[in-house]
């Protein structure tokens, strides 16, 4: 049990959390949430010990064993499966007694049965089973940490905090450096952790799939909320709700109250209760009002060309040092295109997204670009290109010479760089301001094709809901890899599967792809009539292409019916913004008024009968899918 008794936490002169009281039981899972900078991760330091409150009381049993994630890895030649078993310091210092008690019999058999006892003996293949949960390799096991890359030293040190057998562990976004199929392990992992977790992320699917309450840091505060993300979210919707319309009711009794003192404080007959109005105005604790509005509020200007499709690729082949990691590759990337990739670590997700950009040419078959396709590519690597002497302005005015800097001051605002932060220099900036800095150099350039990979990390859950709203508003063709299911499900309305050196569409949907990985390493346990009736591979994909074919009609009727929707609905949304004008209820625009309701009533049968004709035609569409299968 952990125990918090009017802490306050403070960063120099800032206060980061003041005054708060909670309590976190044994075996609770626990998702810290927060904008960056409230002290949650300061939070973690005082559990360890590393700080002390500034006031207040902290209190947990001194006998806990608390695992973290180190920040840092010291290059090692240690092999990955040895510096995992690290993390397991209570049967390390078994073993070190153990060596240092060769003289001993009696001492060493105890020592032996105390190590069985830590499931020393087993040591070696928990951690490897953690290390490929995490996406290494059998290869990579025996490899010295000094050759992995740093965001796979994070990983090892993941693996490390895992394998200690603690009573409480600490996790600060551990999501970050992991891929899709890493995060959907580690999910399971930490369902079946017995001790008590506090975990840190922004990860919105990874909260709601792991924890059971939410401490949400706003304010200097902390409030626990029973329930996952989601659950959380909706509560808070709830008090903001009635905060808010606390808060306008209070605005207008102020109002009043002034006006009172603003009339009557000068007339001697009336002074007495002006003055006692003036009190009541100075005692009276202002209600804040709800900011619901995330400071990250950004769009994409519209492409200057849109031509379709974007890009064509026939038959190609795509890896390194002639060999290919991906081949017979066929895509039409067309203008209104929403493709999320899927598939193993390793795979090549990346590989075909560098392609994609141009950025690796393909080994063979037929690339095509549009004449005026304008690519925006973001991966991990740019946010090391930027120039760390230059400022967030700096950047901006290279891209864009004519802009002022007023203008270019308002757009970087959208982004979280607000005020002077644009003249800072980039070079102390976190992982996520940098991320934030990149994607505001592409969002400028007002492109028609995104490729985005990974373009989650690092950022907050407001800036991940801001960029998530900017992109289903984006009027061009998007390509995602992402570990963040969220924005995979918000964003993409089609997904491509990446494994065995194929590149095909994925016959689910994200909420699916846990099983398929699941599944696909699996051997068959018997044949089925079906299996043992199935056709060659060349008739498979003939019968595949004559279903299509047959289907086209059909799929063109259903893709028509959608975009008759979108513009019924934007219209409908014109007459409702009509409707909340008060000018229009005046006697003299009565005509106007009656026009636009009938306009309305006709618009919303028509809605209707569209929205029933694509629930129609798109569920024929998919059940002949599912009988030509």
């Amino acid at each position: 049990m952990l125990t918090f008794t009017n802490l306050c936490i403070r960063r120099g002169p800032r206060v980061l959390i003041d005054e708060c009281t909670f309590t976190i039981h044994r075996g609770h899972k626990v998702g810290i949430t927060g904008a960056n900078g409230t002290g949650k991760t300061t939070l973690f330091h005082l559990i360890l010990g590393n700080l002390t409150q500034d006031s207040g009381d902290f209190d947990m049993p001194s006998n806990l064993t608390v695992a973290h994630v180190a920040q840092e890895v010291h290059a090692t030649d240690r092999n990955a499966v040895e510096f995992a078993i690290d993390g397991d310091r209570e049967l390390r210092q078994l073993e070190q007694q153990l060596e240092q008690t060769k003289d001993d019999g009696i001492k060493q058999a105890e020592l032996h049965s105390a190590i069985d006892v830590a499931g020393g003996y087993t040591a070696k293949a928990r951690a490897s089973t953690l290390l490929n949960g995490l996406g290494f390799s059998t290869e990579q096991l025996s490899m010295p940490v000094n050759s992995f890359s740093g965001g796979w030293r994070m990983r090892l040190n993941l693996a490390q905090a895992l394998m200690c057998r603690s009573d409480v562990l600490l996790l600060d976004e551990p999501t970050n450096h992991l891929d899709l199929d890493a995060v959907i392990w580690l999910e399971v992992w930490l369902k079946n952790y017995e001790g008590t977790l506090l975990l840190i992320s922004h990860d919105r699917e990874f909260l709601d799939n792991v924890v059971s309450e939410i401490a949400h840091v706003e304010h200097q505060r902390l409030k626990l909320y029973t329930g996952n993300y989601s659950a959380f979210e909706r509560l808070r919707a709830e008090h903001l709700s009635v905060q808010q319309s606390a808060f306008e009711k209070q605005q207008r009794d102020i109002a009043h109250m002034s006006d009172f003192v603003r009339r009557f404080k000068a007339k001697a007959t009336k002074a007495k209760q002006a003055q006692s109005r003036v009190k009541a105005l100075e005692r009276l604790e202002l209600i804040a009002p709800a900011h619901v509005d995330s400071q990250f509020k950004f769009s994409f200007k519209d492409p200057d060309k849109l031509p379709d499709p974007l890009l064509r690729i026939k038959n190609a082949a795509v890896g390194y040092n002639n060999t290919p990691l991906l081949s017979k590759i066929k895509l039409e990337l067309h203008n209104d295109a929403r493709i999320g990739l899927l598939g193993p670590n390793g795979a090549g997700k990346s590989t075909l997204i560098k392609m994609l950009a141009g950025e690796l040419e393909s080994l063979s078959g037929d690339f095509q670009f549009a004449k005026d396709v304008n690519i925006a590519y973001f991966a991990q690597h740019q946010l090391d290109q930027l120039q760390v002497d230059d400022t967030p302005l700096d950047h901006l005015q290279q891209l864009d010479a004519k802009a002022t800097e007023a203008e270019l001051r308002n757009f970087l605002g959208g982004f979280g760089f607000q005020g002077d932060r644009v003249f800072d220099k980039v070079a102390p900036f976190s992982g996520g301001e940098k991320a934030r800095l990149v994607l505001a150099m592409l969002v400028y350039q007002r492109p028609n094709l995104l490729l985005l990979d990974e373009p989650s990390n690092h950022l907050d859950i407001e800036m991940r809901h801001a960029l998530t709203v900017a992109i289903q508003e984006f009027n061009g063709g998007i390509v995602l890899i992402s570990h963040d299911r969220h924005l995979l499900k918000m964003a993409c309305d089609s997904l491509l599967l990446v494994h065995d050196g194929r590149v095909e569409e994925f016959d689910g949907d994200i909420d699916s792809y846990p099983a398929w990985l699941q599944n696909r390493d699996k051997p068959a346990n018997g044949t089925s009539n079906h299996t043992a009736g199935a056709k060659s591979d060349k008739d498979r994909k003939r019968q595949e292409a004559e279903i299509r074919q047959r289907l086209a009609p059909l799929k063109k009727e259903v893709d028509a019916l959608e975009k008759k929707i979108d513009k019924l609905q934007a219209k409908e949304l014109e007459l409702q913004e009509q409707l909340a004008d008060e000018s229009i209820y005046a006697d003299e625009n009565k005509d106007l008024l009656k026009k636009v309701l009938q306009e309305q009533a006709e618009l919303t049968q028509t809605l209707e009968t569209a929205e029933e004709q694509w629930m129609e035609k798109a569920e024929l569409l998919e059940q002949s899918s599912k009988l030509s299968e």
